[in-house]
């Protein structure tokens, strides 16, 4: 008879090695390495034969569809990122930094639907029932008739949640306590989290219950647990912020229902998140329009246009190699930006120390900031004020080419809203709006927009090369 064959598998990462090892080669912790049955888990087991297939019918792309139903939580925010609100039968995975304010949000969501007439279940693995009970006080929702469990096993939770009528939204906090007697391993592991989640999402599947799983974050910002988990949930959304600032961005990373990209913006106080409707005011709100090295950026952060301003600080370095820091952008974007400002601009850097940053903790992540942080560091180093009433964006290419951006239309439109009069952009920018007496700076190189910032200031060197 040939002998079972068994996997070692890292409960941190969930690399699978071929045999135990003190070291997983995959995140390099150790003692995470644990045998484990591959027949095993749900639906596994030894001596199972595989059962014959039945023939599922086959049809066509056309034919009526229908939009997916949604529970609307009336928390504008959350509905944005959301696509309009928790879709029925759906899974949602949420993630972010201890203390950032995930239960707080889940807790006014799960408040607000209750008084809307929807069966909500909060379902607590990391406090107990008094603990939830007591921030639900301090947010104002202890009077909403959310029902509330503390419970980490998952037989347990889904044979509470199949008794009664069927809940509208189901709120589990978090994946990494929950437990299954299947599986021989400690909560948190890499096969109890897969465990207790393909549960939880086939609840949800059978009975039309939208599923909210709060997962806990690495060192490095990632959901921890299998990356598995990422892939099984319908919706995953991150939790950002700055525990300095007062603000809170919701961000969504994968949505299979509505658009990906997007972002709500919320403000803590001490009663709980507040909506941030406009969030570029929120990001403009300090500015100083008389300071060298500040550039406002007209982004876009999916379907919403975001202005916020960029920082830049050149100064003389006493070392032998200058500084680089970088808060709220690609450190890596930034020496690009550096090298090509000194190759095809003439602008010396190599003895100044830069130092960058993206006001209000905001992070961007789009290329079209590249002309931004250009004005910037050329302000700074140069010690002229960019005008006040001009908003920048579009892509450097290595060439030194400004290259256009998508959504022109929806930046202008917002920094017009804002008072914003002029625009520095791409030069082969399409759609751009006619008849409104507005002026756009058309640039099509960037030594052109160092000609315009410095002309040819002493601080620069020498005079930026018009190749």
């Amino acid at each position: 008879m040939a002998k079972p064959r068994t996997q070692f598998v890292c409960q941190n990462c969930g690399t699978v090695h071929n045999r135990w090892a003190g070291k997983c080669d995959g995140c390099g912790e150790w003692n995470t390495i644990v045998e484990e049955d591959p027949m095993g888990g749900i639906g596994g087991g030894p001596g199972k034969t595989p059962k014959k297939g039945r023939a599922v019918a086959l049809t066509t792309l056309s034919g009526e569809t229908e939009e997916a139903p949604r529970i609307q939580t009336g928390i504008g925010e959350l509905d944005r990122v959301t696509g309009g609100g928790f879709v029925r039968g759906s899974a949602v995975l949420v993630g972010g930094d201890p203390g950032i304010g995930k239960s707080t949000l889940l807790m006014q969501a799960a408040a607000a639907l209750s008084n809307r007439g929807h069966r909500i279940i909060y379902v607590s693995g990391e406090e107990a029932v008094a603990q939830v009970r007591l921030r639900a006080q301090r947010l104002g929702a202890a009077s909403s008739d959310v029902l509330l469990a503390a419970e980490t096993n998952v037989e347990d939770i889904l044979a509470t949640l199949a008794e009664g009528k069927r809940p509208d939204l189901v709120i589990i906090d978090s994946i990494q306590t929950l437990w299954s007697d299947i599986v021989d391993s400690a909560p948190g592991t890499v096969t109890q989290v897969r465990t207790g989640v393909q549960a939880m999402i086939r609840f949800a599947k059978q009975t039309g219950a939208a599923m909210v799983l709060v997962g806990h974050v690495t060192k490095e910002g990632q959901i921890a647990g299998p990356r598995v988990v990422e892939h099984m949930v319908d919706a995953v959304l991150y939790f950002e912020g700055d525990r300095g600032h007062h603000y809170r961005i919701l961000r969504t990373v994968k949505n299979r229902f509505g658009p990906t990209d997007e972002i709500g913006v919320f403000e803590m106080s001490d009663i709980g998140l507040r909506d941030v409707s406009n969030p570029s005011e929120l990001f403009l709100g300090e500015r100083n329009a008389k300071s060298p090295g500040a550039a406002v950026f007209a982004g876009m952060e999916g379907t919403r246009p975001v202005l916020v301003e960029v920082q830049a600080l050149v100064a003389p370095t006493s070392l032998g190699t200058p500084r680089r820091a970088v808060v709220g952008w690609d450190s890596a974007r930034l020496s690009m930006i550096l090298a090509v400002l000194e190759a095809h601009c003439g602008v010396r850097l190599g003895q100044h120390d830069v130092y960058l940053n993206v006001a209000g903790g905001y992070r961007i992540t789009e290329p079209a900031a590249d002309l931004a942080v250009a004005a910037a560091l050329v302000s700074s180093l140069a010690g002229i004020a960019l005008p006040s009433e001009s908003v920048y964006f579009g892509e450097v290419s290595l060439s030194g080419a400004v290259r256009p951006v998508s959504q022109t239309p929806q930046r202008l439109k917002e920094a017009e809203k804002l008072g914003f009069s002029t625009a520095s952009l791409p030069a082969s920018s399409a759609e751009l709006p006619k008849g409104n007496g507005k002026r756009w700076n058309e640039i099509g190189s960037l030594p052109d927009l160092v000609v315009q910032i410095a002309g040819s200031s002493k601080k620069l060197g020498k005079k930026a090369d018009e190749d």
